[in-house]
């Protein structure tokens, strides 16, 4: 079992950026796809270049209506690249997937953090989490990625990713995971529909109160097609705005395909900030 216990993790401030890396054929945006091992390092190298402090490396899709790959060929996709980049000076390596045994082999390989946008809802994962000391990210999703967006439904879309994030880290911390090593995600466009992305931006802040920073996932989601009627290739400055949206609602975290333009909003974002009780430092660290 790796564990990442006792290292010491470079010091960030909030907010971060994170670059998105698929190692896929068929990720939602063909723009984000890297081929091959030298396409991804490359990239995640540019990435880090333009200001990004976290790269979370994926070798399966979860789009809507995406079909598993098998746990060989997802690692197969990730452990190389993985093992790539967790030498380059103060970047820290996330692996996005939904499996324990993806998620081992990354961390076997170096990488810091689980990105489970299955929500720790496999007992494995959490076990994995707790022994390994790894800083995880809890993510939201109503169903599974093949169908999630065929009908979601909520009453009450905040109270349930609310009582949702309550439920899993209350399983987190019994599983013996830190509390202070979570990250919440509420899973936008993972089984929601664009009222609920809308209403979730808008009420990002009910989720402050579990102590645990904020990541949201917006980069040229669909939701922001149904706003503006732009193509995914399109949609950098409806990213943007929606990204500044997040920040002001308490974000610590930004996961963008779009590195640069990310870094901007953020420097815009901090020169009209003053420090607000209840909110999210711009001075927090990210340490262990």
């Amino acid at each position: 079992m790796p564990s990442l216990k006792g290292k010491v993790e470079p010091e960030m401030s909030f907010p971060l950026v994170m670059g998105i890396i698929n190692v896929t054929p068929d990720s939602f945006w063909e723009g984000s796809r890297r081929p091959d091992v030298a396409a991804a390092v490359q990239a995640a190298r540019t990435m880090q270049k333009a200001g990004a402090a976290l790269i979370d490396v994926g070798g399966e899709s979860t789009r809507p209506g995406s079909r598993p790959v098998s746990i060989e060929e997802e690692e197969a996709r990730v452990v190389p690249v993985i093992r790539a980049l967790v030498d380059e000076p103060g970047l820290v390596v996330s692996i996005d997937t939904r499996h324990p045994e993806v998620a081992e082999a990354a961390l076997a390989a170096g990488a810091a953090i689980i990105n489970d946008v299955g929500g720790l809802g496999d007992p494995g994962m959490c076990a994995l989490a707790a022994d390994s000391g790894a800083r995880v990210i809890l993510m939201h999703m109503q169903g599974q990625p093949e169908t999630m967006q065929e009908a979601p439904q909520y009453r009450d879309v905040l109270a349930e990713i609310d009582g949702f994030f309550s439920t899993r880290l209350d399983l987190a911390v019994a599983a013996g995971i830190r509390r202070e090593r979570v990250w919440l995600d509420p899973g936008i466009g993972f089984g929601k529909r664009l009222e609920d992305n809308l209403a979730i931006i808008r009420g990002l802040g009910r989720f402050s109160r579990h102590g645990c920073p904020l990541v949201m996932g917006l980069s040229r989601k669909s939701f922001i097609g149904a706003v503006t009627g732009r193509p995914v290739e399109e949609r950098i400055l409806g990213t943007c705005l929606y990204h500044y949206a997040a920040l002001t609602a308490g974000a610590a975290i930004l996961r963008v395909h779009d590195v640069p333009e990310a870094m901007e909003t953020i420097s815009v974002w901090r020169s009209l900030q003053e420090e607000q009780p209840g909110k999210i430092p711009t001075k927090a660290v990210f340490s262990p």
